[in-house]
């Protein structure tokens, strides 16, 4: 089982035994309640991530350990609206109010309120069925979404990345990042040398994207643009078979559903070679 498994079951188990509720004072699990971000936090924790080892403790600090912690912020690949581009663990964010995490097949699963539509006071457990819950997605709204890079999300690499790639670097997998760089709209040239241009095209890209900028690439940079990759394609495959309007339309729509019309139209025009 992957560690990106383990957390989110660990939730569903969690709001699938009703000896666990909600509650803002016991919130770590002592007398079997949570709030919001206590779960989410001890979930990862529980499967290997030490988050909270490393001093997350509410929504307000949770972004910035979750980063150093090994994931990206994968929100500009996301809509939003209606969660597509989603992927099963990804952490649901509102830095000031809440956080839960995305389950798949349109859920996802958070420790919501008390029995009595209160954050305190309330019995432990879920008195309810409502307390800790699996629901139908929606946009809290929240603010960003995270992603814990796991090792299942090599795959299907050429290269696997066993070794960072940077200044220096040659061969096919520097060939590989410069043209996911070129997608998203990082444009260089795919030479399969790492030169000074692709350096800079590779800080830019982390530095976008909230990934440690130190112009080397290794599993979590590679692994974020194979991952936004990914979406975009599927996104312009879909224009390609006329999903999205055309012209002026196509741009409105792409811009107002969240996409970056750029990436998109740029992943069109390579796949239409």
């Amino acid at each position: 089982m992957t560690i990106v498994e383990r957390a989110i079951k660990w939730m569903e188990d969690t709001a699938n035994d009703d000896q666990h509720g909600y509650d803002q004072d016991d919130r770590w699990g002592l007398y079997g309640d949570y709030d919001c971000s206590s779960a989410v936090i001890t979930a990862w924790e529980s499967a290997g991530v030490p988050v909270k080892t490393h001093g997350a403790t509410y929504t307000g600090n949770m972004y910035k350990i979750f980063i150093e912690c090994g994931f990206v912020d994968v929100t500009s690949s996301i809509c939003l609206g209606n969660g597509n581009g989603l992927k099963r663990g990804d952490v649901l964010l509102n830095h000031k109010n809440h956080t839960a995490m995305y389950c798949g097949n349109g859920k996802e699963v958070e420790a919501s309120i008390n029995e009595f539509g209160d954050i305190r006071g309330g019995s432990s457990g879920d008195q309810t069925g409502r307390e800790f819950l699996i629901r139908d997605y929606r946009n809290y709204p929240w603010d960003c979404v995270l992603r814990y890079i796991d090792d299942g999300l090599y795959e299907n690499s050429v290269s696997q990345l066993t070794e960072h790639v940077h200044r220096g670097s040659k061969g096919d997998c520097v060939r590989e990042v410069q043209d996911l760089l070129n997608v998203h709209g990082y444009k260089c040239k795919i030479d399969g040398d790492f030169g000074p241009e692709t350096e800079i095209r590779v800080r830019q890209f982390q530095g976008d994207h909230y990934i440690k900028v130190d112009g080397d690439v290794g599993p979590i940079t590679f692994a974020a643009l194979r991952q936004l990759d990914s979406y975009i394609e599927t996104i312009a495959k879909e224009v390609i078979e006329g999903k999205w309007g055309d012209g002026e339309d196509r741009l409105n729509r792409l811009t107002a559903a969240g996409y970056d019309y750029k990436a998109v139209q740029q992943c069109v025009n390579e796949l239409l070679k």
